[in-house]
This record gives structure tokens, C-alpha cells and sequence, in this order.
């Protein structure tokens, strides 16, 4: 009798792509993201160099810098105030600034300060950069006068935007504004369509006088209202509990939080169009959702040290281009000038997303 039960178990597992792709499927695919995405390392991060000496150790220094792998030379600067411009616009993540007469003040013995400015919006990546430099600068100090006494001819004075202080909440409050309002907003719309198809009265609401898009702006409106009122709510417990700053303008960050809740609640939909039951939906908005957002959108793990498919998988992920956006505008201040590009990414995903959503509603309701 028991093993019969336990043979019937078996086929059953065995039957049911579902729970193979629970079983089998989901840590395979958590191995393989932690796997190459869980790195502190950064590669090719784009820096920038204002070189005002233009010898020739400043470049032998400047290709020091570019073999260890860790930098590749994103712009060369031309003067001072370029360098404002290259980190407002996120070009770049270090800009290193060398002092004229670098070769001839290090014949003479002086000291020489070459200055290190690093992004620090990304606590983490600003740390590692800054002490990848420092590594990089040392290590030629000892190439130039290897027989002579250890001491720093050559001293990095290192200069921090946007976080001179370091802390830690002006990366935690995007990335964690990210996630809470995707899963939220997702989840909540992924089994609304699901929960009429499972109480049968879907067939009620698709032979009503409503059409398709009237049927999708009905199900959606009520969430958008509740995810703004929550997108506004941890925006303000970031600024006043935890001490985010707030540099740019109001609007336009409501503006982003607006275009990106809109991109989750229309993948809510698609995904409640797609699945029968609401548990399928939440199971799938769960894992579509939640670890991309944590692992391959630049929240915690660097995306630059991921390697090149990560790297462009991430390019699809919302949660990329609002983290970008909303730091853009709190942290330094930016106006559209600086986010214009991906307020156009997330437009586009909405977009989209919404009209995959409405044809897969009329193909099924038809």
C-alpha cells in the first residue's frame, strides 16, 4: 500500500513540469546567477583623466592604470570644470587628475598629490575603485624608486562626490525603493485577472460592454493610486527617518516612480493574462521579479564586475534604469538632462508591456 502510494508520488512529480522546474530549475538558476554575480570585484569600471603634465610618467602612470583591468579610459578631460560634467551625467566613476611637472617634481624627490575623485552615490563601488587606485598608485611609487627607502613620493588625495560622508543609506533607500514597489505592485496586479478566472466570473466581465483596454485600466487604476501613495511614503521616510538627501525636484521623481510603477503593473497583468491560477501568478511574479531586481540591477552586487551576457541581461531589468534615475535626481541633483535616457527606457517598457498585455487579454477573451 505505501509503496504504491510512493511509486504514485513519483509519476505524479515526474508528470508535472511545474514542480521539476521547483525542484531542479530554481537552484540551478540561483547557483548560476549567485555564481557569477556575486563578486566584489570590479572590472573595466569607466574612469576618466585629467592629465595636465603630459610626460612621461604621467603616462607611464595612466598605463599602469589601464592593464591592471580594473579601469578602462572612458574620456580624456580638458580642463577643471569637466569634471563636474562627467559625474552628473554618469559617465564616469573616478576621475583621476595629474599635477603638471609630474616627471620633474618626481626627479627632484618632492612629494606630488594626485588627486582621486570617485563616484561615492554607490557606496560600494566608490570604496573599491578608490582603493583599487590607491593599490595601483603605490605599486608605481615602488616601480619609480624600488632600491631606495620606503615612503610615499607620491600621495593620492582622495576626494568623494556626491557621499563625502560615506553612508550607506544613499545606496540602500534606491535599491530597496526598487524592489518593495516592483514586488508590491507586480504581485498585487498579477492575480487580479488569475482571481476572476479562478471564481469563473472572467467569462462575465469579457461578454460585458467593456472592452479589452477597459477591462485592463479598471483592474490597473485602483493599484497605481495605492503604489504611488507607497512609492511617496518610502520616499518619505527615506529623506526624514533615514536622512536621503533630496537635491533634484520633487515632480520629476514622482514623475520616475510613476513610469516605473506602471512598467510592474502592466507585467502584473501580462503575467495574470498568462497564468490560471493566482498562486501560478504570484509563484511567477515572484521569480521574474525578485531576484533579477536584488542581483542583476546594480543594488547590491556591482554590474560591471558581472560578466558581458549578466551585463546585458541587465539592460532589461526596470529596476537598472530607476536606481539610476533616482539617484541621478536625490543624490546629484540631475534634472532630465541626466535621466532623459532612462525615462525613455522605462516609458518604452510600459509601453509595451501594456499592449502585450491588452492583445493577450482579447486573444484569450475572444
Amino acid at each position: 500500500m505505501l509503496k504504491g502510494l510512493i511509486i504514485k508520488e513519483f509519476r505524479h512529480i515526474l508528470r508535472d513540469p511545474k514542480t521539476l522546474l521547483i525542484l531542479f530549475g530554481m537552484p540551478l538558476l540561483q547557483l548560476l546567477l549567485f555564481g557569477f554575480a556575486l563578486s566584489t570585484e570590479i572590472k573595466n569600471a569607466p574612469i576618466a583623466i585629467l592629465d595636465h603634465a603630459k610626460d612621461a610618467q604621467s603616462y607611464a602612470l595612466q598605463s599602469k592604470i589601464f592593464s591592471s583591468g580594473y579601469f578602462r579610459q572612458q574620456e580624456k578631460l580638458k580642463n577643471e570644470k569637466q569634471i563636474a560634467q562627467s559625474f552628473e551625467g554618469g559617465k564616469v566613476k573616478l576621475v583621476l587628475v595629474i599635477p603638471p611637472k609630474f616627471a620633474e617634481q618626481l626627479a627632484n624627490g618632492n612629494h606630488v598629490e594626485i588627486q582621486v575623485i570617485v563616484d561615492a552615490s554607490d557606496i560600494n563601488t566608490g570604496i573599491t575603485l578608490q582603493n583599487y587606485a590607491q593599490s595601483i598608485i603605490q605599486n608605481f611609487q615602488q616601480q619609480i624608486h624600488p632600491t631606495s627607502k620606503p615612503f610615499m613620493q607620491i600621495v593620492p588625495k582622495v576626494r568623494m562626490m556626491f557621499n563625502p560622508e560615506l553612508k550607506s543609506v544613499y545606496a540602500f533607500v534606491p535599491g530597496v525603493s526598487a524592489l518593495v514597489l516592483i514586488l508590491i505592485s507586480a504581485m498585487l496586479t498579477s492575480v487580479t485577472i488569475a482571481r476572476e478566472k479562478e471564481l469563473g466570473t472572467m467569462e462575465v466581465i469579457s461578454i460585458s460592454p467593456l472592452r479589452t483596454q477597459h477591462i485592463i485600466l479598471g483592474k490597473v487604476l485602483p493599484y497605481l493610486l495605492l503604489s504611488m501613495i507607497n512609492a511617496a511614503f518610502i520616499i518619505l521616510v527615506g529623506i526624514w527617518v533615514l536622512g536621503m538627501p533630496m537635491n533634484g525636484n520633487v515632480l520629476i521623481l514622482l514623475l520616475e516612480c510613476l513610469l516605473y510603477v506602471l512598467v510592474a503593473l502592466a507585467f502584473g497583468v501580462l503575467i495574470s493574462v498568462k497564468a490560471n491560477t493566482q498562486q501560478e501568478a504570484m509563484f511567477i511574479s515572484l521569480l521574474s521579479m525578485m531576484l533579477p531586481t536584488i542581483i542583476l540591477s546594480g543594488f547590491i552586487f556591482p554590474v560591471e564586475s558581472m560578466p558581458w551576457g549578466l551585463q546585458q541581461i541587465s539592460k532589461i531589468i526596470p529596476a537598472s534604469y530607476f536606481i539610476e534615475a533616482i539617484k541621478s535626481i536625490m543624490i546629484k541633483g540631475g534634472g532630465f538632462d541626466l535621466i532623459w535616457k532612462p525615462t525613455l527606457v522605462l516609458a518604452f517598457m510600459a509601453t509595451l508591456l501594456i499592449i502585450l498585455s491588452i492583445k493577450q487579454l482579447k486573444t484569450r477573451t475572444n
